[in-house]
């Protein structure tokens, strides 16, 4: 079953309402800090399934008069929110775990507590693979974000247990806020990874390196395809991502004897050839007669 990144937020939101619950009532039952701030941390994958859910929607609008080229970057404003959130939590668990650290406090009821812990950790890893599968699917950052923090979320969870287990076999009490701490210090890392993605999508970062080979392999096997005697040129291709969406823009060069009608239409051939290599790309190819280069280059090499 294909469920739409819409769908698979919505889903985000409930999952993480029952997490919340099922993370608060094992904080509870069990004293244990550990628990406790893996259930605060479940109050911003809420927040940001929400926003997430809010920039996707807004992400799929098409393109106005004021956004011309579309509101794809949405998406970058929920992946940076989600960042600054998991900071934030952070923040908060390490000041409730400094506290508890200088005053320990025995854990109870650890069966419940960790039976809980382990149930909402499942909910947690089977909506992430879900959503790694459709980021992919629709090269959506908010959709890769919402799955990486869920991740987090898990193997968090995963280390609060063995900790706790630890704590009740060997005694040491300080264990607990401790490993809270080593907690929030592994959200905050998650978090700068974040905001850093996001703060490079806005600043119209450049396509990955695997798929500009791809472009630059596709522009060598239509020149091959040519009749003995033609040549054509490629130059100065720059590249950018703005959410789902992929941008590139290029030079082609073609034998000046050629007419208008003949150099667009295979300008038109050379751009279908590109976007079907290439899911989701938008590309702009300039005509220029071979032995001449466009200004933006002559002023480049002054420069």
């Amino acid at each position: 079953m294909t469920f739409t990144p819409k769908t698979l937020l919505r889903i985000s939101v409930l999952v993480a309402l029952i997490t919340i619950l099922l993370k608060g009532l094992a904080g509870y039952v069990t004293n244990s800090m550990g628990l406790i701030s893996d259930a605060m941390e479940s109050f911003v994958n809420l927040a940001s399934a929400m926003f997430a859910l809010a920039m996707v929607t807004v992400a799929a609008r098409p393109a106005d008069e004021d956004h011309p080229y579309g509101h794809h970057k949405a998406e970058y404003f929920s992946s940076g929110f989600e960042g600054i959130l998991i900071v934030g939590a952070a923040a908060a668990i390490l000041w409730v775990s400094l506290q508890r650290l200088l005053s320990p406090q025995p854990l109870e009821q650890l069966g419940w507590g960790l039976a809980l812990s382990v149930l909402s950790s499942a909910f947690n890893a089977g909506l992430a693979y879900a959503l790694f599968r459709a980021a992919r699917t629709h090269r959506s950052i908010a959709l890769e974000a919402d799955a990486r923090h869920l991740m987090t979320d898990v193997w968090t969870s995963a280390a609060v247990v063995i900790g706790i287990v630890a704590v009740h076999f060997s005694g040491w009490l300080w264990l607990d806020p401790l490993l809270a701490i080593g907690v929030a210090l592994n959200i905050v890392r998650e978090g700068v990874k974040l905001v850093w993605r996001s703060s490079q999508g806005l600043m119209d970062e450049a396509l990955e390196p695997e798929t500009i080979t791809m472009l630059r392999t596709t522009l060598d096997e239509f020149a091959a395809r040519l009749p003995e005697g033609a040549r054509l040129r490629f130059d100065d291709m720059v590249t950018r991502r703005a959410g789902q969406r992929r941008f590139a823009d290029l030079h082609m060069h073609v034998p000046g004897d050629w007419t208008l009608q003949h150099a667009a239409a295979m300008r038109d051939e050379l751009e279908q050839a590109l976007m079907d290599a290439v899911p989701g790309l938008r590309v702009t190819i300039q005509l220029l007669p071979l032995g001449m280069e466009a200004r933006s280059t002559r002023m480049k090499d002054e420069a």
